[in-house]
């Protein structure tokens, strides 16, 4: 059992918490993730690491209550317990020196895109750092992002706050040089970015997040198309090249058990949500 030393709320279902998991976050690195089992009839979900603290034992996980076990994540709080968490899992972050990097963070992957880019700072880069969200209510880690940015740019969906949308991103490259960009958020948001920095021949690093089962390269659930070739997100990623990527298919792949989720979610909400336990 891995028993929840800390809970926040960020923004609006959006939750963190900090897991006393000690052996995980022994051997955690930037980039990796963990699979989360709340109870014996539960499903397991990935979740990106965005944070550790070896000398406490602990590990960071932030995540957006939008289906069923999302939201029964959610209901717990300090003092509970989570009855399996496997992991780290995936390859970690490429870490060096590169020079000039571009950051884009979008939603809940901001947080663990800030464990990466501290990494990157550390390791002596450059960082121009974007965070994003579809409304101001929703952003996440700007402080800490603007903390260790040389530049750093707020964006929008709506225009609600900074600026609206990623086109601006456009006369950013076409001003300054990038070596490299690192890419975390909604699969949607990832492919925008893509398609803007390929005209500048400019690396583009992309976090995928496919459907996964066990996140060991046994089940293919996760399966993505890169370079024409079929890779598994779990052992072969999470990271690849986002100039790559076939992101039609992908979100495609994404979306073929929405309605069942919606339904799940749905039913979990009218059962009493919080108040139904394993139910």
């Amino acid at each position: 059992m891995y028993k929840i030393i800390t809970k926040r709320e960020l923004a609006p279902k959006i939750k963190l918490f900090e897991i006393h998991a000690p052996e995980i976050a022994e051997q955690a690195r930037p980039g990796q993730f963990v699979i989360v089992r709340l109870h014996e009839k539960g499903e397991r979900v990935p979740l990106t690491i965005a944070g550790y603290d070896r000398h406490k034992g602990t590990i960071t996980i932030v995540f957006n209550e939008v289906g069923k076990t999302t939201k029964e994540l959610g209901c717990l709080n300090n003092g509970d317990s989570i009855l399996n968490l496997a992991g780290p899992l995936g390859n970690p972050s490429e870490i060096q020196k590169f020079g000039r990097v571009l950051v884009v963070g979008g939603g809940v992957m901001t947080a663990p895109l800030y464990l990466v880019a501290k990494a990157l700072r550390d390791a002596g880069n450059e960082l121009t750092v974007v965070v994003g969200a579809r409304i101001k209510d929703l952003l996440i880690y700007e402080k800490e992002m603007k903390n260790i940015a040389d530049e750093f740019y707020v964006t929008t969906d709506d225009g609600s706050k900074g600026q609206k949308g990623l086109d601006f991103l456009k006369e950013l490259l076409s001003k300054k040089h990038f070596d490299r960009a690192v890419v975390m958020g909604p699969v949607v948001m990832m492919k925008t970015v893509s398609e803007i920095t390929k005209p500048f021949s400019v690396k583009t690093i992309v976090t995928l997040t496919p459907i996964m089962v066990d996140g060991m390269g046994m089940c293919g659930a996760c399966r993505v198309t890169v370079k024409g070739e079929t890779k598994f997100g779990c052992v072969d990623g999470p990271e690849f090249d986002g100039h790559a990527v076939d992101f039609d298919e992908l979100i495609k792949r994404q979306r073929v058990y929405l309605p069942e989720e919606r339904v799940a979610s749905v039913f979990y909400e009218k059962i009493g949500g919080c108040a139904c336990g394993e139910a």
